[in-house]
């Protein structure tokens, strides 16, 4: 069985949680590029061109993207023959979260009782962590930041199993719409279907993983996808919400089977800086 020590992983997750908040994906960024080119709104243009100048100016000062650096969302992929060594997974990866926010001097924004004291951590920690034991001896870190001025756009709903595309399409416009422009548009919409209540949340947030432009396997869910997108942008919400077609960059769908007497949906919403970095150890 190979072995990994606790202490790389920290190393590693620190050196995410800053490159996450300080280099934008080239995905996004090329993106930006090709909704200016669509777009009609001179506004919207402008916009567009000051979000590529914004990351431009991030990657080169080596700077946050934004000032919401967000909460560490963690993926992690562990194959069942790695072992960690000289320390505890979890701890491990809160302490590189905790070492990455303090040396990138990124925002920490984490509140430990999150009704009544809500006092700051001071270290961002602790991050939320999503497992999945895999085969192979491989540890695959994401580290996801996550703002809130999107995640709090949020939204669950419980459709009836017979209710069918059109009233899931009206959800998920629904959901746009009324955020508007708060989730600093254009955004990434994440459409979890299927399984359970906290299921259907972790496809949908795990769906804004997926690089812009890459759809769903399943060529109906990636008939809808586009479907949505052009949906969604015809909103006229537009960068930052002066208006425009794209309101959104794109629309990830993913699924799960679901029970006979159910149809949960969650809609999770990326802003437009989508921030993601992956490592595989």
């Amino acid at each position: 069985m190979r072995e990994i020590k606790a202490e790389e992983i920290s190393r590693v997750v620190a050196k995410l949680c800053i490159d996450a908040n300080y280099n934008l994906g080239e995905d996004i960024t090329d993106e930006y590029q090709a909704a200016c080119e669509r777009e009609d709104s001179e506004v919207a243009k402008e916009i567009l061109k000051q979000l590529s100048k914004n990351a431009e100016i991030a990657k080169e000062d080596q700077v946050p993207i934004c000032q919401d650096t967000g909460m560490a969302v963690i993926f992690l992929e562990l194959g069942q023959d790695l072992r960690v060594v000289e320390g505890d997974l979890y701890q491990a990866i809160n302490e590189g979260v905790s070492q990455g926010y303090k040396e990138g001097y990124l925002r920490k924004s984490v509140v430990d009782d999150p009704l009544i004291e809500r006092k700051n951590t001071e270290d961002n920690t602790p991050a939320v962590i999503h497992t999945e034991i895999v085969p192979g001896d491989k540890l695959k870190i994401t580290v996801a930041p996550k703002g809130f001025g999107s995640e709090n756009m949020s939204q669950l709903k419980m459709l009836r199993p017979t209710d069918g595309i059109e009233v899931l399409k009206d959800f998920v416009l629904k959901v746009v719409r009324e955020a508007g422009p708060n989730p600093c548009p254009p955004i990434i919409v994440g459409v979890g279907i299927g399984g359970t209540v906290e299921k259907a949340a972790l496809l949908a947030k795990k769906s804004l993983l997926r690089p812009v432009g890459v759809h769903n396997d399943d060529q109906k869910f990636k008939t809808l996808e586009q479907e949505l997108l052009e949906e969604v942008n015809q909103l006229d919400i537009g960068p930052q919400g002066l208006g425009g077609i794209t309101t959104a960059l794109a629309v990830n769908i993913e699924t799960y089977p679901t029970h006979i007497a159910g149809l949960p949906v969650v809609v999770n919403i990326n802003c437009h800086v989508a921030r993601h970095k992956e490592v595989i150890l």
